[in-house]
């Protein structure tokens, strides 16, 4: 079925002309990546990088025949650009290059996504494999938890993990031209991981990673609500810029564990978020130490207190240690977030009096009054 849609919506687009060789943009060769999954059709336009703003009327016209198959319930074309290859110059190479001039700014991005979101926070990472995902999960259940209309995005497109950690597996409903979010632990909650099977590698360019991004901020049903939670991919590339620059991010969070090599990429996170002027709201210390599930035994695994005295070198709060504990990753390996499980728990309550704490922060920055979290 999918291939069968897939070649109706080639057929579509070989009704749209490239205005430069006069030939469909399918046999031009400008189509690439196609993927359809249950009614959704994602596909880039490569182009020069030159043509890229002259093209934007050939994208949207793409996107509106795609749309229009029957049996697509919403389509997302992107413009990807590459470098032509540069051709000799005339006369050998013996002939001095003409100098180049700079190349010129990119058109605007549009109004920004998200307007009835009023506070969305960034979760990010210098580097995986530090429980970002499992922190963002946890604050925001603890954030929805004390009556805080709270949603859950998943930005990560290469490593989508909140189906796994959510418990969701269904696939979101589409309602004109809207994909309404799951609903789960109190929250709503919308991944590239629902749109596609769990084994399936995501091959795509930036361009279309922002463009899948934009699609899940734009073309998903949010609704009003008080906080969004995001849980960025680690590093500090496409995501991060089209987190700060189409969304109002109200912070970011940088989630680190305590050795040196961990430090060095929270401390590069940190940077990135303030050169593109948005907030680091505090750092969190991760797998903080270790206890034995049979005799309660503390032991400081990976260090103790570097995110603390990072944190401090940096001029940014600290906002707590979180355990390295069996239950927590059991508990997110089975779609069950601890926060939700088990909220009578130490390891609860460090994420609950996180979440208090920034929604305090963000509070204090003027927004209007709210659901206060109480943590006892």
């Amino acid at each position: 079925m999918a291939e069968t849609l897939a070649e109706a919506v080639r057929e579509a687009l070989r009704t749209i002309r490239d205005p430069a060789s006069g030939r469909d943009i399918v046999e031009a060769g400008l189509v690439q990546g196609l993927t359809v999954r249950d009614g959704l059709v994602h596909l880039a336009l490569e182009v020069p990088r030159e043509r890229a703003r002259e093209m934007e009327p050939v994208r949207a016209a793409a996107e509106k025949a795609a749309a229009s198959v029957r049996g697509v319930l919403s389509a997302t074309v992107v413009l990807t650009a590459h470098r032509a290859p540069a051709e000799p110059p005339p006369g050998g190479a013996a002939r001095a290059a003409a100098p180049r001039t700079a190349p010129k700014p990119p058109p605007g991005q549009g109004p920004m996504l998200l307007p009835e979101v009023r506070r969305i926070i960034a979760v990010a990472s210098g580097k995986g494999g530090v429980g970002k995902s499992t922190t963002a999960v946890n604050l925001a259940v603890a954030l929805a938890a004390q009556g805080l209309s709270t949603g859950l995005l998943d930005a990560d497109i290469y490593g989508p993990s909140l189906p796994q950690m959510l418990g969701a597996r269904e696939k979101p409903r589409v309602e004109g031209q809207r994909i309404i979010p799951l609903r789960r632990w109190g929250l709503k909650a919308m991944s590239i991981g629902f749109l596609v099977d769990a084994d399936t590698a995501m091959i795509w360019r930036g361009p279309m990673v922002m463009g899948a991004l934009e699609q899940m901020m734009g073309q998903v049903e949010w609704g009003p609500l008080d906080v969004m939670v995001v849980d960025m991919p680690p590093g500090t590339g496409d995501a991060q810029l089209t987190m700060s620059q189409r969304v109002p991010l109200a912070g970011a969070v940088i989630v680190s564990t305590p050795q040196d090599v961990a430090l060095l990429d929270a401390r590069r996170g940190v940077r990135m978020f303030e050169r593109v002027n948005v907030p680091v709201l505090g750092i969190i210390e991760n797998m903080s130490f270790f206890c034995c599930p049979n005799c309660g035994h503390r032991s400081e695994v990976f260090g103790h207190g570097g995110a603390r005295a990072e944190a401090e070198r940096l001029g940014v709060e600290f906002l707590g240690e979180l355990p390295l504990k069996l239950a927590i990753r059991e508990l997110a390996d089975a779609g069950t977030p601890i926060v939700a499980a088990r909220p009578e728990t130490e390891e609860a309550l460090a994420y609950r009096r996180i979440a208090a704490r920034l929604w305090e922060k963000l509070e204090g920055d003027g927004a209007p009054a709210a659901p206060r979290i109480v943590v006892e």
